[in-house]
């Protein structure tokens, strides 16, 4: 069955929709807050995320602009106290699938989802999301390829990458022109953000500063306070 990530500081709610989840045949995890949320994803493998929108620490927009960065297809749900109209359309710029204001029902909750969750799966079958186009280049993450596309008449062979080139490379495809933070790239193909994966890191970014000079046009560049950007 689908495995559901809830980030909902309320205890009392938090309980009560992992418990009615649970039960329904949803696996779900719970955090209280979104700095532990990310850290849970990160971690995991969800299938869809609930995320109430004002908790400590990290607030549900954030944590869902940073959910995005690692996986731009996951659905999120917010849940939300408020009901102005602002906040649902900021939680729908961030990337929502639906949105539910407090109080909700149970059963309306669990409907949703189920919607939710077969939109996803008829998009995701139809879906071809392992090859990236930067450029003039094209990544195939699958076989860990680096090629750059030629005409009949010229030659060109492939670079083959490491894991860890890869996994870094998909994250700054899947967000192209868009900065990724050195503390969250490093949490999400390293696994935490210490001072010699740190280290590590830098190495492989010049690696495949190296490789991307195959096309002129494409940068990966430094973004100062931020991390890195690829630009194209």
């Amino acid at each position: 069955m689908p495995t559901i990530l809830l980030v909902e500081d309320d205890p009392n709610l938090g309980q009560l929709v992992q418990e009615y989840l649970t039960m329904k045949g949803y696996p779900t995890d719970r955090a209280i807050n979104g700095d532990q949320g990310l850290q849970l994803f990160m971690g995991g493998n969800y299938d869809l995320c609930i995320f109430d929108v004002m908790m400590p620490k990290k607030d549900g927009f954030t944590l869902a602009k940073e959910v995005r960065m690692g996986n731009r297809d996951v659905p999120i749900i917010f849940l939300t106290a408020k009901s102005m109209q602002e906040d649902t359309i900021q939680g729908f710029k961030v990337g929502a699938d639906d949105y539910m204001t407090k109080p909700f029902s149970m059963e309306e909750l669990l409907l949703r989802i189920q919607a939710i969750l077969r939109r996803y799966q008829r998009s995701t079958d139809s879906a071809e999301t392992t090859i990236y186009q930067i450029g003039s280049l094209s990544f195939d993450y699958p076989h860990q390829l680096l090629s750059r596309n030629t005409d009949a008449t010229t030659e060109s062979q492939p670079q083959k990458l490491t894991s860890k080139e890869s996994e870094l490379l998909k994250l700054l495809a899947q967000n192209l022109n868009q900065p990724v933070s050195r503390s969250f790239a490093l949490k999400m193909v390293w696994g935490d953000d210490s001072y010699f994966n740190a280290r590590s890191m830098d190495v492989y970014v010049t690696k495949l500063r190296k490789y991307l000079k195959e096309d002129p046009t494409v940068q990966l560049v430094n973004v100062h306070g931020e991390g890195f950007k690829l630009i194209v």
